[in-house]
């Protein structure tokens, strides 16, 4: 008979108002993953030396250490990784299941 109340307008604003700051929250960090994608993209055209250089600074070249140096996914990392492998700009130190190592081919950069 009753049947539910009306919520106040307060509520209301309130629901609407947080409703817009979790689609701004979204929104922000869906243009993070795709700079960070795009970043990933343009790393495949750098120069070799240019990595070399950055590699270089690194004390193991790991898909974590590639990701926070060049700011890019540890997947994006791993996949640069292989293809830097396949040119001949890093050399394989040891591979398990879950990680790889990798040290920079220096015979590669200097010519």
């Amino acid at each position: 008979m009753g049947g539910a109340k009306k919520k106040p307008l307060s509520a209301i604003e309130k629901a609407q108002r947080l409703r817009e700051e979790k689609e701004a929250r979204a929104r922000k960090a869906r243009e993070e993953r795709e700079k960070r994608v795009m970043t990933a993209i343009t790393l495949q055209n750098v120069d070799d030396k240019t990595v070399f250089n950055e590699l270089s600074k690194l004390k193991a070249v790991t898909p974590a250490a590639v990701a926070e140096v060049f700011n890019i996914k540890v997947s994006a990392a791993e996949d640069l990784l292989e293809d830097w492998e396949k040119r001949g700009l890093v050399i394989p130190v040891a591979k398990c299941e879950r990680l790889k190592i990798y040290k920079p081919n220096l015979a590669t950069v200097k010519a």
